[in-house]
């Protein structure tokens, strides 16, 4: 699959921008519902970072398993 600027991509990946995301026909799209950092405080801001982190590393896990094992 490749990516609008022609580099080549296993998804595409949005972050909470719901109706508002980028059509990218023929590419698998994820859509990962966060919250918006700018509105939040320390703790919240942390919460925010480690769901992307889990959201990498399942993502990771799925396309490149051996990769992720290690």
């Amino acid at each position: 699959m490749s990516t609008r600027d022609g580099q080549v991509g296993d998804a595409v990946v949005t972050m909470g921008c719901g109706d508002a995301c980028p059509v990218h026909p023929g590419n698998r799209c994820l859509d990962w519902h966060l919250d918006d950092p700018a509105d939040l405080d320390l703790a919240g801001v942390r919460q925010v970072r480690d769901g992307i982190r889990t959201h990498v590393e399942r993502l990771l896990a799925e396309i490149a398993p051996a990769a992720a094992a290690v």
